[in-house]
This record gives structure tokens, sequence and C-alpha cells, in this order.
């Protein structure tokens, strides 16, 4: 098997009995990135020199006799996460000279579990975005092709950079996050599994905000035990983040082993739209026919609310984001445009530094919080978002999962819907109202569409419950078979 295909449980298992070296390893994914990354454009940075350090570093843990699950495991880090010494830009102009003094804490745990960072990987700017288009270092290819087609299709936002890499075997394992679906629909759009934790699951502390009460870390890896693999890892209370969950990690490797006889799985009514894709309401029910015959018991329930999740979603992260983005001023860090006094040289900063979707954001929420506007809209959006958090607190008595799809359509080409945001916004119609809820969600590789791109269905969990989802999306895994491969990955011809 080539070393770039190998998966993170196959491939710790190697390392661990010296099949492979951890170096040998490392230098494969070096030279896959260099052969690859100036077509998919997936890393905005790469770090190949410090990699290959972190690989000795990482063959002398093994060596030694005192290595982890993810020692030596090369992993794609998305350029939201801070690391210390390496430039981190959001996507954006403004951050374009920032290099951190310091580590986030989920990138921190991992490089204490020996991980091996091949460098940081592109994204919509500020992780504003579904489709990976609004970053300002161009945007990513996903690795995937339309039957008979060369067309260039988008890899999902805004963690586009980490879907595209772990598709196209540059990397094993990535970091995202998910503010409204941003981990789960590019992992949709790649076939890949992507999950998204409980809101205060993971430290939020030297992440770059966008909406601070719904961002979240969490992993995306070619199967669901390496996303457990991972998370295990990225999780835990940290005390530097006030949002911080202090609660015992479960080991969520054995549960994706759990199986799901007996667990009662909720199909939300709501979820069935009209003009809804005759494919993806294929993929809906081909995946509650797998559950049954796993032994599931299915149940039809109702999230009313459901339908104002996007209006909801497009005021509070908006909102936040108007607050969260007025520190970048061209004073403290970052670019700056000199003017002729201190507010000039704000506004031709932030004229030069921000793109078109994080301007359009900032206008938003500036405008739902201004004075007149912030009963009308921010006050009552979170009014309903309580009202959808309750939606699921009620379903979830009655059951111990939620089974939808990820996405209302499998991946769509560049150049296409970029012209209408609002197109654009319903990309994350499926995956906004966990956000919300703060529910962990998981996003799980089922099929091929007509035009043989993958398909994803997702999978809801109850707060801090993700061993039910991880064991709920194994089987799911186990029973679509999906072994389909991108077109353009490390080791094809093509």
């Amino acid at each position: 098997m080539s070393l770039t295909n190998m998966t993170i449980a196959e491939a710790g298992a190697a390392l661990a009995t010296s099949k492979i070296s951890a170096v040998e390893l490392t230098a494969a994914h070096n030279d896959a990135i260099a052969a690859l990354n100036p077509r998919l454009n997936a890393f905005i940075t790469t770090t190949p020199e410090l990699a290959l350090s972190q690989a000795k570093a990482a063959d002398a843990r093994l060596k030694a006799g005192s290595a982890g699950p993810l020692t030596g495991i090369p992993l794609a880090i998305k350029d939201l996460f801070c690391t210390a010494g390496i430039r981190t830009t959001a996507g954006s102009k403004i951050l374009s000279p920032f290099v951190p003094p310091y580590e986030s804490t989920v990138t921190q745990q991992l490089l204490d579990a020996g991980t091996v960072f091949l460098g940081k990987v592109n994204l919509d700017e500020f992780a504003m975005g579904s489709a990976n288009i609004t970053s300002a270092y161009g945007t990513v290819e996903n690795p995937w092709k339309r039957n008979g087609s060369d067309a260039k299709l988008v890899p999902g936002g805004s963690s586009g950079g980490s879907a595209a890499a772990v598709a196209a075997r540059l990397a094993m394992g990535a970091t995202g996050t998910d503010t409204g679906g941003s981990i789960r629909q590019p992992a949709a759009f790649t076939g890949l599994a992507g999950i998204k934790p409980t809101y205060g699951r993971c430290s939020r502390y030297g992440i770059i905000a966008f909406s601070s009460s719904l961002d979240q870390a969490g992993p995306m890896a070619r199967t669901v035990e390496d996303c457990a693999i991972l998370l295990q890892a990225m999780a835990g209370f940290d005390p530097k983040d006030s949002t911080s969950a202090e609660r015992a990690l479960p080991d969520f490797r054995a549960a994706t082993k759990g199986g799901v006889r007996g667990k009662k799985i909720g199909i939300p009514a709501e979820y069935r739209m009209d003009g809804m894709s005759p494919e993806i309401l294929a993929l809906w029910e081909q995946g509650i026919a797998w559950l049954k015959a796993e032994g599931a018991e299915v149940r039809e329930i109702s999230l009313p609310h459901t339908k104002y999740g996007l209006p909801v979603y497009y005021i509070v992260a908006p909102a936040e984001a108007s607050s969260n983005l007025a520190r970048y001023d061209g004073v403290r860090f970052g670019a700056r445009v000199d003017g002729e006094d201190l507010i000039d040289m704000y506004e031709r900063t932030r004229a030069a530094g921000f793109g078109a979707e994080v301007k359009r954001r900032i206008m938003i929420g500036t405008y739902v919080l201004s004075a007149g506007y912030y009963d009308a809209y921010y006050l009552r959006a979170q009014k309903i978002r309580a009202l959808i958090l309750r939606d699921f607190e009620t379903a979830f008595a009655d059951v111990d999962a939620i089974l939808t799809p990820t996405a209302p359509s499998a991946a769509f080409g560049l150049g296409e819907k970029m012209d209408d945001p609002v197109t654009m916004y319903l990309n994350d119609v499926f995956t906004v109202p966990a956000s919300l809820a703060g529910v962990p969600a998981m996003s799980v590789p089922a099929g091929l569409s007509a035009e043989g791109l993958p398909l994803g269905l997702q999978v809801i969990g109850k707060h801090f419950d993700e061993e039910t989802v991880l064991s709920v999306s194994a089987a799911l895994e186990r029973a679509a078979g999906f072994s389909a491969l991108p077109t353009i990955r490390a080791g094809a011809s093509a």
C-alpha cells in the first residue's frame, strides 16, 4: 500500500511495529504536496523542513517506546489555528504578515501527541464561506471530478483546504473549524468523514474568531475511526477558554466499534424540503434502511423551528463577526495601510485588507446590532435560536441520534452559484441548526451522485454524546462501504 493512502489507524500500527518510519511517512506526504499543491492550492504555507524535524523526533519516541496513537502522523492545519513561529493568515490579506508568538490549545495538544505538521491549509477568508472561494490566497480545487468532465469543482468551505488536502492524500488528517457547517459540508463534498463536536468540547483558545458562540474545532479524516483518534487528542478542558467544558473525555475510538442495535434514530420531517434533489432523498432513505438492518429503531420526529435556522444564523454569526473583526485596525498586528490620520488609516487598512464577503458580513452584523435594529433582528434571532435548541432537546428525549443529509447537493463547479450570496448561503441549510444548538454532528461519505461525486449523510447527537454520533456514523460507514477515490490524488496517474 502507498504510504499516502494509509489511514491514520493503519499508519499508527505500522509505525508502532517499525514497518515504516515517521520520516518515510512524512517525506512521502511532502513529495505529494510538492507535486499536487500547485494545482489544488490546498496549502497556503508549507513547512517541509519543520515536518521532517518533527518526524525525526517522532521516530525517537517510537524507538524509546513512549509513542501514542498519533506519534508520527502527518497532519494539515487549517490556517485559522495560531501556530507559534508559523505564519497564520485566516485566508485574509489583513493577516498576511502575522506570525503568532503562541500556539493554539488544539494544535499544542496535537503536537504533544507527537503529530507532524505539514503546513497551514487554505480556507474561506476568516472562515466566511461554504465553497473556499473567498480566500485572499486563491480558490481551492476539489480533487474529485464529474464523470467525463475536467471542470474544476469547489471543495466546500470554509475548511476546503483541509478537505482537499486529506482527500487528495496530501495529509492523513486535518483540523477544521465548524461555525455553520464548515467541517461537515466540505467533508461531504470530498468523500471524507468530519465531526463538529459539542460546543465547548475543544478549546477555542488560539483559533482566530469568526462567531464566538458558534465556532468549534474538529477533525477531518478518511474514516470515522481516524476522526475519533484525532478528536481524542484535540478535545479536553482548557482554563484559557471560558467556553471550554470541564468534562471527562470518553474513549472515542472505542465508540466506533459500538454498533447501533437498540438505538433510536430520529428522522426530522422538516428536512424533507420542496425541490429537494431526488438523489439526496434516495441516499437518505438508503441510510435509514442501513440503520434498520443494523438493528436500530427509526422514528419520525419534528424540529419545527429548523426552517428559521439559516436566517437566524445569518443574523447571529455576522453580528459576532462584526464585533470580533473590529480588532483588525492596522495598529496592533497584521497589515497596515497608512492614511492622513488615525481614522483614515483604519478605513484604508480595512478596505485593502478585507475581501468582499467579509465586508458584507461585517456590514450586516453592524446593522443588526445598531440602535433601533438590535431588538428587531439580533434579539429576536437569539430568541428563535433558543427555540431551535429546545426542539433538539425535545427530540432527544425520545431518540438517541438524528439522521439527515449533510448538504443539499454534491460539489458544484467553480464559477457556479458564486454571483448570488443567498444561493451560496443555502449550502448550509442542513448543517446550521446543529451549530445553533451546539450539539455534535458528523458527516459520513455514503454514496456517489449520478455524476460520480461523493454525497454525505449527517448524524446529529445529544450534547457531549459524541460516542453515539461516532457509533452511528461508523455503522453507516460500514454499511455504505464507500471506497471511491478522487481523480487527483497522490500516486494517481492523472
